[in-house]
């Protein structure tokens, strides 16, 4: 079973997605008990790590967890949307809870 040992967030301040990607990162790092490091604009940890779009350029935000034996995991490039066509932070939330339970039980 993989150990969390922290929660990275790649982010831009200026991205609209960002104040929901931090809300999720910060409460995923408050409910597991782990570290959050929040890094700013680092496109070369994401052109390594993070999804890509169809030109093969990465995006910010975009949220990661860093296993214990230093293995890094994607666990959510896009807030997902409501029924009213809203982000919805809540929903990312568990979204991100699933990815990691996938990552930890395998």
């Amino acid at each position: 079973m993989a150990k969390i040992e922290k929660i990275i967030l790649v982010t831009a301040k200026h991205q609209p997605t960002h104040k929901y990607f931090l809300e999720v990162a910060e409460a995923l790092s408050k409910e597991l008990g782990v570290e959050l490091e929040v890094v700013e604009e680092d496109y070369v940890f994401l052109n390594t790590y993070g999804e890509k779009d169809e030109f093969g350029m990465a995006w910010a935000p975009q949220l990661f967890v860093k296993l214990g034996s230093g293995e890094i995991k994607l666990i959510l490039s896009r807030i997902p949307m409501n029924e009213q066509l809203q982000l919805d932070a809540e929903k990312a939330k568990k979204e991100a809870m699933e990815k990691l339970k996938e990552i930890t039980s395998s």
